[in-house]
Parts: C-alpha cells; structure tokens; sequence
C-alpha cells in the first residue's frame, strides 16, 4: 500500500484518499471472509506525510461568458449527446454525475420537473429540478436520440453512462480551461451579482443542504416555485439570442 500511495499521496491528494478507501474497502471484505486479520489501509496513516486539507477550488468561467461557451458548444462537432448533456448541467447548475447518470423515469417534462432520487445526491435526499423550457427542450432532442428509457445520456459502452472525462475533455478542447463542476460556481455568482434572489433560494438550487442544525430543523420548505423562476432568468441569460442583456441587472 505504501508503494502505491506514496508517489501520490501529496501530488495527487483527492486521488490518493479514493485510492486508499477502495482498497480499504477491498481489506474489510476481505477480512469479513477470514482470509486477513487487519485492515492495512487503517494501520497506514501513521507512515503517510500530512496533506494539505486547503480545499482547491474549481476553475469557473466568469458568468457573462457563459453564453458565448454555449454558443461555440452547439456549434462544435462534437456527439450531439454529449453537447446536450455538458448544456443540461449548465442550465440546471447541476453537479456532473447528477446529469450524466439521470434515468428518463426522473423526468416529468409536462410539468417541468426533474425528481432525483435518494440515493444519487450528495446530502442522500430526494432534490426536486425546476426545469426551465429550454432544458425541456434539451431533454425533448435528447430522448430521440434513444428509446426514452433508462439513461438519458449512456456511454459508449452499452448500459454506462457518459463519463465525467468526456464532459471534461469537450470543455477544454473547445478552448475554455475551465472545470465543468465550475459552471456552478458561474450561475452562484450570477445569481449573488444580477439578482436579488435570497441566499436560501439559491443554494437549494444548488441541492445544499443548510449546515446548522437547529436551522435546519426549521428549514422544510424547498423554494421550488421561487427556484423555478430563479432558473428560467438562468437559461435566459445565458441564450444566446437574450446575449444583450448582460448589463441588465434583474
């Protein structure tokens, strides 16, 4: 193990941490069938130098640049899947995996709605979308490219999704040394600097979760209504066709 992590432990730390949980994970079954007594990934971290904890953040294109991205996206020549999915995490301000691994049976594009399940967001609880009428439309072109089951965006590889590197790779090699997770940080922005939405509304649009304890025991309601005409002035600002109201405060 300490071959292993060694050479990236403090160049790589992220991938370093994953690197020593899956191998942890690997032990403890292993010792859950009597083939070890130990667990080396937990005896390990005596022998490991400390990491810097200093969280980095994620490379963001600045808001009012937005438009003009998606704008040489849909241009590009790139697999129409894969333009519409890199889009759909744009105008929802979603986290990539929330998009790449979507099922059609989570969409209710009559009503706008996208209902995540459980199991696949970050805080482990149900998370509503509002959908604005141009992700409908991106769903709408999205389901004929397949059967309209399962995966709204599958890989190459029958029954996987797209993956993160493809979404990725796309937005650096149209030009922008930006990270995809960062067009969340694009639309907080937006939001904080072009309008008057409440910080509440906001960061459930970001599917966080409210960190105090005791306000959270307070905070049941979701901001849907207010989140949905929170991500239509989103999707207007950054179409290209409303471009000339980038000046325009909200």
């Amino acid at each position: 193990m300490l071959a292993v992590l060694q050479p990236i432990w403090l160049e790589k730390p992220e991938t370093a941490r994953r690197v020593r949980q899956r191998i942890g994970t690997v032990m403890k079954w292993a010792v859950a069938n009597g083939w070890r007594q130990d667990n080396p990934a937990d005896a390990i971290a005596q022998a490991l130098p400390k990491q810097d904890k200093t969280q980095a953040h994620r490379k963001a294109l600045p808001y009012d640049k937005v438009a003009e991205f998606l704008t040489t996206l849909k241009a590009s020549d790139a697999g129409t899947a894969t333009k519409l999915a890199l889009e759909l995490v744009i105008l929802t301000a979603s986290r990539s995996g929330e998009v790449r691994l979507a099922e059609w049976s989570e969409f209710d594009l009559q009503a706008g709605i996208w209902t995540r399940p459980a199991h696949r967001m970050k805080p482990k609880k149900v998370h509503r979308v509002p959908l604005s009428p141009r992700a409908v439309e991106v769903l709408t072109e999205a389901r004929k490219l397949g059967s309209g089951e399962g995966l709204v965006f599958p890989g190459a590889k029958y029954g996987k999704p797209l993956s993160d590197m493809t979404l990725s790779k796309l937005t650096k090699a149209l030009g922008y040394d930006v990270d995809v997770h960062g067009f969340r940080t694009s639309f907080k922005t937006w939001a904080q600097e072009r309008t008057n939405t409440p910080r509440d509304v906001s960061e459930s649009a970001l599917a966080h979760t409210v960190k105090d304890k005791a306000e959270a025991a307070y905070a049941r309601s979701d901001f849907f209504e207010k989140r949905r005409r929170l991500m239509e002035r989103w999707a207007n600002f950054v179409s290209a066709e409303f471009s000339e109201v980038l000046n325009v405060r909200f």
